[in-house]
């Protein structure tokens, strides 16, 4: 058989990329490998009518009214392989079976690489966080710290104060200059520049020099990779980012490569459960219309 998209993903974007094909009445595949990027958080926050929901449970119920489609089929696993060929595309998923369509829809996601800081990592999620506006709230008006990657985390050091008093630790990573720690200083961030031991309790920063700083949670940036590999296999344009690549798409969320769509964190430099919903809902529409207005 040969379908008219396959969505490659079933998160948050992936599923809104398939719902409007479905309600256009058109035969979908969703493949996906069960790794949402925010499987680690126990709440998501800042998505209309879902706010303070479980992630999983989110998911959950949209696939379920996903599969009420009777032209929805969704299939559990890995996409290994993807190629274009003379009637569309195929792809291949790790126990070799193939799979064709129309049209191809990434929503494959990226992979959070952390800062090498002891206990930073079984933290992420819970008590480390890169984003103040999904989970910022809820800990409320606590001590709060940011963590340097890059020159970059200025913004989010100059940002975190909303949401309680912060401590910004550049951990060696760079050296605010003279404009930037008059700025921290307006905002009343407090500069730390001793290398960080390791993480501690809840979100407590332990310093080489001894000290420990006890905070209610962290924010940091991360460095982000590719979740699969494609969208480089398929030939797709890639956009080094701020803190990792993405892949390049027009205003419709089409790719380079005529025919593929892309939506998610996959192929934007910020991205939320709202924001991810709303990128599919554009790839799946436009995906659909690509069907009627080229192919007929």
């Amino acid at each position: 058989m040969t379908f008219d998209a396959i969505v490659v993903g079933g998160s948050y974007a992936g599923q809104s990329a398939a719902l409007q094909l479905a309600r256009a009445r058109r035969a979908i595949l969703i493949i996906d490998g069960g790794k949402r990027r925010n499987r680690f958080a126990e709440a998501s926050h800042g998505f209309l009518a879902q706010d303070g929901v479980a992630p999983a449970q989110i998911a959950a119920a949209a696939r379920e009214q996903l599969l009420a489609y009777p032209s929805v089929t969704w299939l559990d696993a890995e996409v290994r392989e993807a190629e274009r060929n003379a009637n569309g595309f195929a792809v291949t998923t790790v126990d070799g079976a193939r799979h064709a369509a129309r049209r191809l829809v990434l929503a494959t996601g990226i992979v959070d690489r952390l800062p090498d800081i002891p206990g930073l990592e079984e933290r992420w999620g819970k008590s480390v966080f890169h984003c103040p506006y999904c989970h910022g709230y809820e800990l409320r008006q606590g001590a709060l710290g940011v963590l340097a990657v890059s020159p970059l985390s200025i913004h989010q050091a100059l940002l975190v104060p909303e949401w309680g008093p912060t401590t910004f630790f550049t951990n060696g990573v760079f050296e605010p200059d003279t404009a930037q720690v008059d700025q921290l200083r307006q905002r009343g961030v407090t500069l730390e520049r001793q290398p960080i031991a390791r993480i501690s309790g809840d979100a407590d920063v332990v310093l080489k020099d001894g000290r420990t700083i006890a905070l209610k949670g962290i924010f940091t940036m991360t460095h982000v990779r590719m979740a699969s590999p494609l969208a480089e296999q398929l030939g797709c344009n890639l956009v080094e980012g701020p803190v990792g690549p993405f892949i390049e798409t027009n205003e419709f969320k089409e790719t380079s490569i005529p025919g593929v769509f892309a939506c998610g964190d996959a192929a934007r430099t910020f991205g939320s459960v709202a924001i991810a919903v709303g990128d599919g809902a554009l790839a799946g529409s436009a995906t659909h219309q690509s069907l009627v207005f080229r192919d007929n």
